[in-house]
């Protein structure tokens, strides 16, 4: 790497270690602490200054919002004094699970990994001196399961790290009976961060009109499917029906395995993505992230290549009755269809392998979240448009009932960092736009403070959107779906303000 990207992947390696697969990071704990921060930041600016332009002018530009939204994260916002994620990212070791390497070699990067958490959780509390009680109890629960699968019979630096985490679990819930109570990053803040993630010009308002105007054609598509579906019953009676409709705890993983060879062949017929090769294996999260339902961990595309896993989690057995339904119900056979297309294909999996085919190091290396997650959840409605399941209803209501989330997702966000709405408003809009039930609304509203950018779904779905439409003026006659997609993959994952360039 140049300096320039080297600089920037060292203030992000936890990402580019798991995503993009640089494993010279293997065994490090980034220097969150204020001072490290600050030299990780004098860093990139010094490359830049002396650093020649790349030859490729997207991949220049494409680097270059790297640069400005590391400075505006760490040197303006000073995220790593209110966010906890950021720190719980740094002692994740679920990245040496995967099988990039032989065992031995990730076992020993793991080792030394561990053996850095206690200077890692030091800089971690030296750092978070900001957070918002509404913050931490959010992640609070987070935070404790980090450290679920350590055994210090089985790893001598266990010991050691567990005593760290215990004082890190201390701090954080010191911060949620004592931190502010106001969680608001403000409404400058938020434009500010959204926007320099992606080289483009957040305007709160008129995002906030777009997500309406989104919500009225979703909630326009969710009542035409469940009238074709049943026109005798309203939404709200057949809704809670459908997503009670869902396989035991022990045949989610196998549902799921079905419906992940289904999509593939599904999106291999259509010619949908340019690449679909290598393998996608479907099973529970590692202990540390049981936390998520759904997720797809890829083969990174700086790696030797191995399968990709798509993991799936089932509640827990002694969970209470209540608790475990509700969970299940998130993997109902109305949702659990467009789950596997966002995570499996043409979405996250089919994306990791079109990222192992991207020219250049800026490319397969630097991905935009709103562009990935907005790829992801854009193939749902392709999918739909291409006659995927056409004759059952439910995969339509299950695209609108999971589009209907991530829009409110966008409004909440900026209601709740301009101070327009409290998490007790948050929670009523999913609830009333979403047809969540309380517990997940709330989980929904909570996941907003401190994970401001999770509107990057919506956004960046109607940013390709309307790149569609370009494309489709542009090219006329010429214009294909497939032509599409492999243009705008080939940019790897891009910031949304340069997604332009497939036209080009």
């Amino acid at each position: 790497m140049n300096d320039r990207l080297r600089a920037v992947c060292d203030l992000m390696v936890p990402v580019v270690r798991e995503m993009a697969g640089l494993h010279e990071y293997d065994g490090q704990a980034q220097d969150l602490s204020p001072d490290g921060v600050r030299r990780g930041l004098a860093a990139v600016a010094h490359a830049r200054r002396g650093g020649p332009a790349l030859p490729d002018a997207h991949d220049e530009s494409h680097l270059s919002v790297f640069e400005d939204t590391l400075k505006v994260q760490y040197g303006e916002l000073e995220l790593h004094r209110r966010d906890p994620y950021l720190h719980l990212s740094n002692l994740e070791l679920t990245a040496y699970d995967r099988e990039y390497a032989p065992r031995e070699q990730r076992a020993e990067a793991r080792r030394r990994h561990l053996e850095q958490w206690p200077d890692a959780v030091d800089a971690a509390i030296a750092s978070l001196d900001q957070v918002s009680a509404p913050v931490a109890g959010a992640l609070l629960g987070a935070v404790r399961g980090l450290a679920a699968d350590l055994r210090p019979d089985r790893e001598p630096a266990a010991g050691p790290a567990l005593a760290a985490h215990g004082r890190l679990v201390a701090h954080i819930a010191r911060a949620a009976e004592t931190g502010d109570p106001d969680p608001r990053l403000g409404g400058e803040a938020l434009a500010a961060l959204m926007g320099s993630q992606e080289g483009i010009r957040a305007d709160l308002s008129d995002l906030a009109d777009e997500a309406g105007r989104e919500r009225d054609r979703l909630t326009a598509l969710l009542t035409e499917s469940c009238r074709a579906l049943d026109p005798s019953r309203d939404l709200d009676e057949l809704i809670p029906e459908l997503l009670a409709d869902h396989p035991d705890a022990d045949g989610v993983i196998p549902e799921a395995a079905r419906l992940t060879e289904e999509v593939i062949e599904f999106t291999r017929a259509k010619g949908l993505v340019p690449y679909l090769d290598g393998d996608c294996l479907v099973g529970p999260a590692p202990p540390s992230r049981r936390w998520s339902m759904a997720m797809m961990t890829w083969a990174a595309p700086q790696e030797p290549d191995a399968a990709s896993w798509y993991h799936v989690t089932p509640p827990e057995p002694d969970w209470p009755a209540d608790e475990r339904e509700e969970w299940l119900s998130v993997f109902s056979r109305t949702s659990l269809p467009a789950i596997t297309v966002h995570e499996v294909a043409p979405g996250h999996f089919a994306h990791g392998r079109a990222l192992r085919h991207a020219r250049g190091r800026v490319r397969r290396v630097l991905h935009s979240l709103s562009f990935c997650e907005g790829w992801a959840h854009y193939v749902e409605e392709v999918c739909l448009e291409e006659g995927f399941r056409a004759r059952d209803p439910r995969f339509a209501i299950g695209v609108a009932l999971e589009a209907l989330v991530r829009v409110t997702r966008l409004s909440c966000a900026i209601g709740l960092h301009t101070g327009a709405l409290t998490l007790d408003d948050a929670t009523h809009l999913f609830m009333r736009d979403a047809h969540l039930a309380h517990a997940s609304a709330a989980s929904e509203a909570r996941r907003g403070t401190f994970d401001a950018a999770y509107g990057r779904y919506t956004w960046g779905k109607l940013e390709i959107m309307r790149l569609r439409d370009r494309a489709r003026h542009a090219w006329g006659a010429d214009f294909t779906l497939q032509r599409f997609h492999a243009s705008l993959l080939a940019l790897g994952s891009p910031p949304l303000g340069l997604i332009g360039s497939a036209l080009r």
